[in-house]
C-alpha cells in the first residue's frame, strides 16, 4: 500500500544518514490491516478530533491528509498527519468558513487520492447536503448515510420518529417553529419553563432556557440568531424544560447490514449552558431496568431508520428516574473516549472499517461480546477563564507540562509549548481521560492528572475542574445539568500560583530594562554569596543555631505580662540595649531598601548572639509601607517570619500614635484593629509617639496598644537644644509632657531624639530629671548619631537613669543611623551598667552586615561623616538621607546645602513644630517646594494666598496631624488654607469609623482570593500602595523568595543560581540568552532554562518605547498659563476642555516620589488647551493648561 507520494517526514522515525531502503517505509512499519482495502483518508476537522482519527488510521495502515485553514497553519493536527493542505486561499474563507467550505475540501480529497473524508464532530459532521457530495465524488463518507442524518440531524424529524416507535419523549412543538407567535401557542398550552433549541446542530448553540413570560420573546430571537450563525439554519424547536434532569446518553455503532449494537451509556450531566463539561461511563448509580430501557429504546430508535456507523442517542432522566429522548447526533461524540476505557473498543477504528464494508461480526462486534470495565472519566481542558464568567482567552502557551501514568489518557489537540491560541476557534486544548475499576478511583486519578498539568501563557479551566471533582455532589455521582449553574461555591477556586512563569517575567524584564526598584543606582557590589557567621561559646564550642535560642525577656512578656517585664527592666542592674539594625539603621542608611530575606537569613544566629537584647526594633515606622511601596513584600509576612525565627528576644515597631503607620490621621478604630493585628502577628512593644507630642493623638495609640495587650512605651519626640534659652522645648515643657503620658498609664517611657540634637549634657539633666520624679519608671532612649555625638550621649543617658539606650551593629551605625553597638558595649565595660551581650557574638553578627551593606550600595547615601549642622537645621537621622535621595530625583542635588537651609526656614515659618515623620516630611516638602521655585520665607508668606504649597502642607495647616505646641502660624494659615476648614481637635474625632466587613469584603471581591486581617489592616493605612502592591504580585508573584543580586540586578548569560520556591521546592535557572528587538511590537524575546527545560518570556524594552516630549513652559509673566510646581508625576487629572473654574478649584495632583500636591486655578475662568494626561512625567514650570478668564 504505497502512498501516492513520498513521506516528507520520515525523518522522524529514522536518524539522518540511515535513511532506509525504499522497502523500509514508515507505511511498512506500520502493521498491515486484514479488513482494510483501501489506503488513504482525510479529516475535515481541526483541533484534537483529527489527532485522534490520524492515529488509529496510521493503526490500520492509511495515509492520512489534514486540511487547514490559514490561521491554523501553525496548528498541531496539520503536523500529525502525512500530507496536508491549506483550504483556498489567504483570505478566501473566515476562520470558520475553511472548515465548512465543504466542495473545497472534497476537492482536496479528490486531488490528492484520499479515497474516504472523516468529518469528526462539529463543522460539517451533520451536514447532509456534504455528506451527498462526498459519495457523489466517489468518495466514502465515515457516517451516517445522508438520508439518515437528513431525518435526525433536524430535531424535529428526530423527535417525530420516537413518536413514531413510541419512545417517551418530553412535551414539545410538533413540529420546527419560526415565530414569536408559534413559540407563545406552545407555553399557553405547557406553562413554563421551557427550552428552545436549535433544530439543526448542538453544542449548546441556539440553545435557551425561559422561566418566564417576560424573557420569551428575547431569548427566542437570542436563539434563532444564534443558530443560524452557528449553522446556517436558524429553525428551532420548544420542549418543555425538565428541572435538575440528568443527561444519559448511549453509544451505537451500525454496519452497512442492518446489525446495529450499543456499547453502553454515558452520564453527561455535567453541562455549563448546554455544553458538556465533564462525562462519566457508565453511568454511575442508574437503576438496571432504567439502564435497559433505555439502552434498548435508543437501539431501537436507530434499527427503524436504518443507521449505520456510530451515534450517539441522547435521553433525560428526570428526578422520578424516567427517561425522555431528545436527540440522536449522527456522528462520533467528543466523549467517546470513555465507552471506548470501558469497552476496549476503539470506535473510530470501527468507524472507519465499517465505512470500508467490515460487518460488526467480523469486527467481533456483536452485543454479547461487548461489555463494559470499571469506571472512565472525562474533563475538557479549555482555555477559559472560570473567575471571569468562562470568558475565552486568547495568547502564546509558554509552557505546557502535561499529565500520565496508570489509567490516564490524553487526547490533544494545540497542547503544547509555544502554540498561539487564537480567538476563532474552540477553546479546548486536551480531553482528560482516566480509567479506573472504581468510579472514586478514576475521580482520584481525574484530579492527581489535572494537577500534574502546568499550563502557562494563557488561562485555564483547570482551576474550575479540580473544583468540580472535588465537590461532595460529583464525589456521590448525583449531578444534574444545571448543576454548575445552581452551585455558585464551584467558582471558589484554587487557582495555579503560576510562580516560575512569574518570576521568570520579573527576571526577563531585569534583564532586558534593568532594576525598576526606585532609588537604585548601579548594581550591588557584592557578586558573591554572603557568608554567615559562626558563634562560639567561651569554651570554644561552636554554638548550634539550627534552632532559635530560648533564653530572652521576652519570655517575661508571654508569661507575666507588660507590667511585670517593664518592672524585671527597671530591677535590671545593667543598661540593656535595642539593636536598630533590623529597622531604623537601613532606613537612615539604605533607604529602608533591606528585605525580608536578608533578614531572615540571619535571624537565627541573632537570637542567639543577642538574647539579652531589650528589643530587636525591626517593623513599624516607613518599613511598613516600603515593603510593599518599593520590595514588593507583604510586610505581615516579613514580621510572621521574622517571630517564627527569634521568639526570644521582643520585637518593638514604631506607632505614630492616631496615625498607625500611616502619615495622617485615621478613624480610631483604625488603629485599635491595626495594632490588634500587630499583636498577634508578633509585636511585643510598641513605642507610641506623635509627630507633634500631642497628648490626644498620643493617647489613641497608647490605649490601643493597651487593649491589645502589648507593652505600652509612650514616647516623648526630642526636638532642638533643650539647653538654648531662646527655644520653646525646654526642660519643663518635657516634663509636663511625661507628667500626661504617665498619667495615661503607660509602661515604659521613650525618649524619641529622631534628630540626633540630644547633647551628652542635656541628656544628663533631662534623663537625670525624669528619673528623679519617677524612680519606677522605665527609661528608654532612641537617637540618632548626625552630629556624631551619639556614644557619649548614649552613655549619659545611661548613667543618668535610662534602663534603654538604642545601638546599630557596627557596620550600620553612626552618621544618620544610631551609634556603633560596640562602641556603647566599650564605654560601659566596666561600670555597673554592662547590657549583658558577649561582644564576640556581636561582632561575629557585624560580619554579617558589613557584607550585606555591599549587597545594598546602590541605596547607599554616601554620607562622608557627621553632620553638626544638624544642630541647626534639626533634620531627622531617617529623613537626612530620604531627602538627599528625593533633591536628587526632584533635580535639586546640586543644592542640597540650599535645601538644607530651607529646611531651617521652613520649620520656622511653621512655628518651629516637633520635627518626626509625619511633620518632618511636612517641612521636608516645604523646603524642597521652596528650593524648586526659587522662593525666600518672605516670599511665602507674601504669595501664600496664590501658591500651590504641597498637600502635606496643607494637611498640617488644616489640623490633619494635630495641634502642634504653641499653635499653627498665622496667617500663613489662613492664607494658604483659602477657605478650607481648620480643625481645633485632634482629626480623628472628624473621620467615619472604618467599615471592616465592608472593606474585606470589596477586597474579597476585587481580588477573588482569602482577604486576612492584616489584608485590611494595609489597605486601610495605604489603599493606594495596596492596590498597587497587589497588581505587582499578579503579575510577577512572590518575589521575597528571590535573592537579592537577582532582584536588583540580572545574572550573567550562563550563570546557574538557584531559588526556593518554598520548603523542598527549588528553582535551578540560568540565563540563556536575550533576543533581539522587534522593530513592530518593541519587544525582546528573553530564553531562561528552568530546571533544565528552555522556557521564554516577551518583555517590552522600555527603552525602545521611550518617547522624548518635548513640553512647553508656562509663561511665569501670563497670569492664564497653569505650571507645573514641580518635578513630578500627575497622578490625578480633575478637569477637561471647557471646565468652567473657580480661583483655587483644584485642577490635577502631582506626585514627586511620596510628595503630592494640588494644582489649583489662579483665577476663575474655562479650562482651555489642556496639555497633559493623567500619567505624564512634567518638570517644573511645564504647561498643564490654560485658564481663560470669562
Amino acid at each position: 500500500m504505497a502512498a501516492d507520494k513520498p513521506l516528507s517526514n520520515y525523518e522522524d522515525v529514522f536518524e539522518e544518514g540511515d535513511a532506509p531502503k525504499e522497502a523500509q517505509t514508515v507505511h511498512r512499519i506500520r502493521a498491515n490491516s486484514t479488513i482494510m482495502q483501501l489506503n488513504k483518508i482525510l479529516v475535515a476537522n481541526r483541533g484534537e478530533i483529527p489527532i485522534r482519527i490520524f492515529r488509529t488510521a496510521h493503526e490500520l495502515s492509511l495515509h492520512t491528509i489534514a486540511v487547514f485553514s490559514y490561521e491554523d497553519r501553525l496548528s498541531m493536527h496539520r503536523q500529525k498527519a502525512d500530507e496536508a493542505y491549506v483550504i483556498g486561499k489567504r483570505g478566501q474563507y473566515t476562520p470558520v468558513g475553511a472548515y465548512l467550505a465543504g466542495d473545497e475540501i472534497i476537492k482536496i480529497a479528490v486531488e490528492h487520492g484520499a479515497q474516504m473524508i472523516h468529518p469528526g464532530y462539529g463543522f460539517l459532521s451533520e451536514n447532509a447536503e456534504f455528506a451527498r457530495n462526498v459519495e457523489k465524488a466517489g468518495l466514502i463518507f465515515i457516517g451516517p448515510s445522508p438520508e439518515v442524518i437528513d431525518l435526525l440531524g433536524d430535531k424535529v424529524s428526530a423527535r417525530k420518529i420516537a413518536i413514531a416507535a413510541n419512545v417517551p419523549v418530553v412535551p414539545g412543538t410538533d413540529g420546527p417553529v419560526e415565530t414569536y407567535e408559534e413559540v407563545k401557542k406552545f407555553t399557553d398550552q405547557y406553562g413554563f419553563p421551557i427550552i428552545i433549541k436549535a433544530a439543526y446542530g448542538g453544542g449548546g448553540r441556539g440553545m435557551r432556557v425561559v422561566r418566564e413570560e417576560a424573557s420569551l420573546k428575547e431569548a427566542f430571537e437570542r436563539a434563532t440568531s444564534e443558530a443560524k450563525s452557528a449553522f446556517g439554519n436558524g429553525t428551532v424547536f420548544v420542549e418543555r424544560f425538565l428541572d435538575k434532569p440528568k443527561h444519559i446518553e448511549v453509544q451505537l455503532l451500525g454496519d452497512n447490514h442492518g446489525n446495529l449494537v450499543h456499547l453502553y451509556e454515558r452520564d453527561c450531566s455535567v453541562q455549563r449552558r448546554h455544553q458538556k463539561v465533564v462525562e462519566i461511563a457508565p453511568a454511575k448509580d442508574l437503576p438496571t431496568d432504567v439502564r435497559d430501557g433505555i439502552l434498548n429504546d435508543a437501539v431501537r430508535l436507530a434499527k427503524s431508520v436504518g443507521y449505520r456507523n456510530a451515534g450517539t442517542a441522547e435521553f433525560l432522566v428526570d428526578q422520578q428516574n424516567r427517561y425522555y429522548f431528545i436527540e440522536i447526533n449522527p456522528r462520533i461524540q467528543v466523549e467517546h473516549t470513555i465507552t471506548e476505557e470501558i469497552t476496549g473498543i476503539d470506535i473510530v477504528a470501527a468507524q472507519i472499517q465499517i465505512a470500508a464494508g467490515a460487518t460488526l461480526e467480523q469486527l467481533g462486534l456483536t452485543q454479547d461480546r461487548i461489555s463494559t470495565r470499571g469506571f472512565a472519566i472525562q474533563c475538557r481542558i479549555t482555555t477559559e477563564d472560570p473567575a471571569k464568567n468562562f470568558q475565552p482567552d486568547t495568547g502564546k502557551i509558554e509552557v505546557y507540562r502535561s499529565a500520565g501514568g496508570n489509567g490516564v489518557r490524553l487526547d490533544g489537540g494545540n497542547g503544547f509549548a509555544g502554540a498561539v491560541i487564537t480567538p476563532f476557534y474552540d477553546s479546548m486544548l486536551v480531553k482528560v481521560i482516566c480509567h479506573g475499576s472504581t468510579y472514586e478511583i478514576a475521580r482520584r486519578k481525574v484530579l492527581r492528572a489535572l494537577i500534574e498539568f502546568r499550563i502557562r501563557g494563557v488561562k485555564t479551566n483547570i482551576p474550575f475542574l479540580a473544583s468540580l471533582l472535588s465537590h461532595p455532589t460529583f464525589i456521590q455521582g448525583d449531578t444534574w445539568t444545571t448543576f454548575i449553574d445552581d452551585t455558585p461555591s464551584l467558582f471558589d477556586l484554587v487557582g495555579s500560583q503560576n510562580r516560575a512563569q512569574k518570576l521568570l517575567a520579573y527576571l526577563g524584564d531585569v534583564a532586558v530594562n534593568g532594576s525598576s526598584i526606585k532609588g537604585q543606582v548601579g548594581e550591588p557590589k557584592l557578586k558573591s554569596e554572603i557568608i554567615i557567621p559562626e558563634l562560639f561559646d567561651e569554651a570554644g564550642h561552636k554554638i548550634d543555631v539550627s534552632r532559635p535560642c530560648a533564653k530572652g525577656w521576652r519570655k517575661i512578656i508571654l508569661e507575666q505580662g507588660p507590667k511585670a517585664f517593664a518592672k524585671a527592666v527597671r530591677n535590671y542592674k545593667g543598661c540593656l540595649l535595642m539593636d536598630t539594625t533590623w529597622r531604623d539603621a537601613h532606613q537612615s542608611l539604605l533607604a529602608t531598601r533591606v528585605r525580608t530575606v536578608d533578614l531572615l537569613n540571619i535571624a537565627k544566629e541573632t537570637s542567639h548572639a543577642l538574647h539579652n537584647l531589650y528589643s530587636l526594633e525591626c517593623w513599624g515606622g516607613a518599613t511598613f509601607d516600603v515593603a510593599m511601596r518599593f520590595l514588593y513584600e507583604d510586610p505581615w509576612d516579613r514580621l510572621r517570619k521574622m517571630r517564627k525565627l527569634i521568639p526570644n528576644i521582643p520585637f518593638q515597631m514604631l506607632l505614630r500614635g492616631a496615625n498607625g503607620v500611616a502619615y495622617a490621621s485615621l478613624p480610631d478604630n483604625a488603629i485599635d484593629h491595626f495594632v490588634d493585628q500587630a499583636k498577634k502577628n508578633g509585636v511585643d512593644i510598641f513605642r507610641v509617639f506623635d509627630a507633634l507630642n500631642d497628648i490626644n493623638q498620643l493617647e489613641v495609640g497608647i490605649k490601643a496598644v493597651q487593649k491589645a495587650g502589648g507593652v505600652c512605651e509612650g514616647t516623648v519626640c526630642y526636638s532642638g537644644d533643650m539647653l538654648n534659652p531662646a527655644k520653646k522645648y525646654n526642660l519643663p515643657y518635657y516634663l509636663d509632657l511625661v507628667d500626661k503620658l504617665v498619667a495615661l498609664d503607660i509602661d515604659v517611657l521613650g525618649i524619641k531624639d529622631m534628630a540626633g540634637v540630644l547633647k551628652p549634657h542635656a541628656a544628663t539633666l533631662l534623663i537625670g530629671s525624669i528619673r528623679k520624679k519617677y524612680p519606677d519608671l522605665p527609661i528608654h532612649v532612641h537617637t540618632h548619631d548626625s552630629a556624631g555625638t551619639g556614644v557619649a550621649s548614649m552613655v549619659a543617658c545611661a548613667m543618668a537613669g535610662a534602663d534603654v539606650v538604642d545601638a546599630a551593629t557596627d557596620s550600620m551605625s553612626g552618621m544618620t543611623s544610631q551609634p556603633s553597638i560596640n562602641a556603647i558595649l566599650a564605654s560601659l565595660d566596666g561600670t555597673d551598667k554592662d547590657p549583658g551581650l558577649n561582644v564576640h557574638h556581636v561582632r561575629a553578627l557585624d560580619t554579617y552586615w558589613s557584607q550585606l551593606r555591599l549587597l545594598y550600595s546602590p541605596f547607599e547615601a554616601h554620607l562622608a561623616g557627621p553632620d553638626p549642622e544638624v544642630y541647626e537645621h534639626e533634620i531627622p537621622g531617617g529623613q537626612l538621607t530620604n531627602m538627599m535621595f528625593q533633591a536628587a530625583q526632584l533635580g535639586l542635588g546640586s543644592q542640597w546645602l540650599e535645601t538644607k537651609k530651607a529646611y531651617e526656614q521652613a520649620n520656622d515659618l511653621l512655628g518651629d513644630i516637633i520635627k518626626v515623620t509625619p511633620t518632618s516630611k511636612v517641612v521636608g516638602d516645604l523646603a524642597q517646594f521652596m528650593v524648586s521655585n526659587k522662593l525666600s520665607p518672605k516670599d511665602v508668606e507674601a504669595r501664600a494666598g496664590e501658591l500651590d504649597f504641597p498637600g502635606s502642607v496643607l494637611e498640617f495647616l488644616e489640623g490633619m496631624m494635630g495641634q502642634p505646641y504653641g499653635g499653627f502660624p498665622e496667617p500663613l494659615r489662613t492664607n494658604a488654607l483659602r477657605g478650607r476648614r481648620k480643625l481645633d481637635k485632634r482629626p480623628g474625632l472628624f473621620l467615619e469609623p472604618v467599615d471592616f466587613a465592608k472593606v474585606k469584603k470589596e477586597l474579597g471581591r476585587k481580588y477573588g482570593s482569602a482577604i486576612t486581617e492584616c489584608d485590611v489592616a494595609s489597605y486601610v493605612m495605604y489603599p493606594k500602595v495596596y492596590e498597587e502592591y497587589r497588581s505587582f504580585v499578579a503579575r510577577y508573584g512572590d518575589l521575597s523568595v528571590l535573592p537579592t543580586r537577582y532582584f536588583l540586578s540580572k545574572p550573567e548569560i550562563g550563570e546557574e543560581f538557584h531559588v526556593e520556591l518554598e520548603k523542598g521546592k527549588v528553582l535551578i535557572l540560568k540565563l540563556l540568552a536575550v533576543g533581539p528587538l522587534s522593530e513592530n511590537t518593541g519587544q525582546r524575546e528573553v530564553f531562561f532554562e528552568v530546571n533544565g527545560e528552555v522556557r521564554q518570556v516577551t518583555v517590552d524594552d522600555k527603552k525602545a518605547s521611550v518617547e522624548n516630549v518635548s513640553r512647553l513652559k508656562a509663561d511665569p509673566t501670563d497670569s492664564s498659563q497653569v505650571g507645573a510646581p514641580m518635578a513630578g508625576v500627575l497622578v490625578e487629572l480633575r478637569v477637561h476642555d471647557g471646565t468652567e473654574v473657580k480661583k483655587g478649584d483644584p485642577l490635577a495632583v502631582l506626585s514627586a516620589m511620596k510628595m503630592e500636591m494640588v494644582i489649583s486655578a489662579p483665577h476663575n475662568g474655562v479650562v482651555s488647551q489642556l496639555m497633559v494626561r493623567e500619567g505624564d512625567s512634567v518638570d517644573g514650570s511645564d504647561l498643564v493648561c490654560r485658564i481663560v478668564k470669562g
